[in-house]
């Protein structure tokens, strides 16, 4: 079955992770994907960013690291030296036949070599440029470098991320950086919307900085409302009481009450009906104003529960509870199982035979994603892609 993006041609000029996130989601969406990897340097510096890395047949290391193979399914890898003529004049005519060129190189890295947006934009109007950088193509900081730690920081993320007498805290994964690679997919499917309206193509400007600033969300629209700035709660919500983490006997259970009538169902499972009926945490607005005070009268009593029977105690009552999973156990979960977020792809190359990757959480009827190409090796593309191309200064 054709994907939704059969027959479009992306030409990747991106490493790292936003951007790479970016086209591999374009990719299962059947789009056709050509990697240009520089080698000077070995290709996408994460192939360096292991271990673990995928081991060949003979039981070495390869440069298949996992975290390259996080972002880069569903591409074909093309070793290209763009500082040279020959390589400019390569991703020139690759860019000729690709309706989408995607990069991450600093503002205007890519102009001193004729393959900036207003370069290729000149030669194929029709073209869909997206570049992504850390602070965009405008303002004050857009010549410094853009990494997903930094955006964290600037962006204010870290602030709110964290125990409240602890430190500034960045996000367990580079979620800025996944962010980013997300938006960037939102513009250029709405850029090949007006392209196939209209015949235009334009210059996609994505900032990790941006977006990270962007899903601040009601933490942000807090600040505005209210003037005051947030502060980190740990694993609290700065607008629902109570949604936290909470030890039991055996572990830790989320618990989330979303409205009044789930607190009243969650006070009926702690034997205390009569917190439900108390001024002071009758309503979720009361219970922000007395947060303290309530998770002092209700932590200890969870504490003295048994996860298996916090989860089946509330889920019997349509509560909002689960459990804190490792990796291994979300992963490894039969919801994971029966949703498909772990594929195997097979390579003939490597010790075990195949790959084994994130799933894409994408699930459509009639155009689903598919997994055609595992994770290239540097470079392995690049006589066959290179071969008929007719190059034209």
């Amino acid at each position: 079955m054709a994907g939704a993006l059969d027959g479009i041609t992306i030409l990747d000029l991106t490493r790292i992770l936003a951007g790479p996130t970016c086209t591999q989601l374009l990719g299962d969406l059947g789009a056709d994907v050509i990697k240009v990897e520089n080698p000077i340097t070995g290709g996408d510096d994460t192939r360096g960013w292991g271990p673990p890395n995928v081991c060949d047949t003979d039981g070495r290391p390869s440069d298949l690291s996992a975290y390259f193979m996080a972002a880069n399914r569903n591409k074909k890898s093309v070793s290209i030296d763009i500082a040279t003529p020959q390589g400019q004049a390569q991703v020139r005519a690759l860019a000729a036949k690709a309706d989408i060129v995607v990069e991450n190189f600093k503002p205007g890295g890519l102009a001193k070599y004729g393959l900036g947006p207003d370069d290729l934009l000149t030669r194929q109007p029709g073209l869909i440029y997206c570049s992504i950088s850390g602070f965009g193509q405008t303002g004050p900081n857009r010549d410094k470098p853009g990494y997903d730690l930094m955006a964290q920081g600037f962006g204010g993320i870290m602030s709110l991320t964290g125990e409240p007498d602890g430190a500034p805290m960045k996000v367990g994964v580079g979620i800025a950086d996944v962010m980013c690679g997300m938006y960037a997919t939102v513009g250029i499917l709405a850029a090949l919307r007006h392209k196939e309206r209209t015949g235009e193509g334009q210059h996609i400007d994505v900032a990790l900085v941006d977006s990270q600033i962007a899903w601040l969300i009601n933490e942000g629209t807090n600040y505005l409302e209210s003037g005051q700035v947030p502060e980190r709660r740990g694993n609290g919500h700065p607008n629902i009481v109570p949604y936290h983490v909470f030890a039991v006997a055996d572990g830790h259970v989320i618990i989330a009450v979303g409205n009044d009538s789930q607190f009243a169902r969650f006070c009926d499972f702690l034997g205390c009906s009569e917190l439900a009926r108390d001024a002071r945490f009758a309503t979720n607005m009361a219970r922000i104003a007395q947060r303290d005070a309530l998770m002092a009268i209700i932590g200890p009593k969870l504490a003295a529960h048994p996860l298996a029977a916090v989860i089946a105690g509330l889920e019997a009552r349509k509560v909002p509870v689960g459990p804190v999973h490792t990796i291994d156990q979300a992963l490894g979960s039969d919801q994971a199982r029966a949703r498909e977020m772990v594929v195997a792809m097979p390579r003939a190359d490597v010790q075990k035979g195949e790959v084994r990757l994130l799933g894409n959480p994408l699930k459509l009827s009639r155009t689903p994603v598919t997994y055609r190409l595992a994770p290239p090796h540097f470079g392995q593309d690049t006589d066959a892609v290179l071969a008929d191309l007719r190059i034209e200064d």
